[in-house]
């Protein structure tokens, strides 16, 4: 359980920032970077949400996601290191609810004739706007990863990796079931 009873407490005023596991790092470490992008995505998503009165089922799954994402967050915070004790992380369970969310979303959707431009209705392009923040997250975990003792998770890569096909197709469902896309034409402004 977390508890905060205070806000503030001064230790970043040098510009450090304490991992789950003590450890203090720069704020522009990479680590850190990543699960404030990780934040940065659940933030925009909760702006999409603020649109979704009239799609409940979608408005459901990405409070599930909201709650996975905090999950991640907390699984950057604190690396995996051997002998230590296993601490919260995510799963290849919610990549497979992730999988299953997209499938259902899909089915009532009509097949892409073209590549869509971000907008439609307000929730739609939002939904834009936090999938593009996610796959940004998503680089820096790769890139995290390919550091040397630097360890991230191939459950929380892959998450990251389905998060972004889910808000796309999320992004669809939001404009009338693809009804409300806006199609990108190729070479339309020659």
């Amino acid at each position: 359980m977390v508890v905060l009873n205070r806000i503030y407490t001064r230790t970043g005023d040098d510009g450090t920032t304490a991992l789950g596991s003590g450890e203090r790092r720069p704020k522009f470490d990479l680590r850190i970077a990543a699960y404030g992008t990780v934040d940065e995505a659940n933030a925009a998503i909760g702006v999409v949400r603020l649109y979704l009165d009239a799609v409940p089922e979608l408005d459901a799954m990405l409070g599930r996601i909201q709650n996975d994402l905090f999950d991640l967050g907390a699984d950057l915070a604190v690396p995996q290191r051997e002998g230590k004790a296993e601490r919260l992380r995510i799963l290849s369970s919610q990549v497979e609810r992730l999988e299953h969310d997209i499938d259902q979303l899909n089915e009532k959707l009509a097949p892409l004739t073209s590549f869509v431009l971000p907008g439609g209705k307000p929730a739609a392009a939002y939904l834009h706007l936090a999938r593009t923040i996610c796959r940004r997250a998503e680089r820096m975990l790769v890139e995290l990863a390919a550091k040397p003792d630097e360890p991230v998770s191939d459950a929380a890569i892959q998450y990251m990796n389905r998060l972004s096909d889910f808000l796309f197709v999320a992004s669809r469902t939001a404009n009338d079931n693809g009804a409300g896309d806006v199609l990108w034409v190729p070479g339309q402004n020659r």
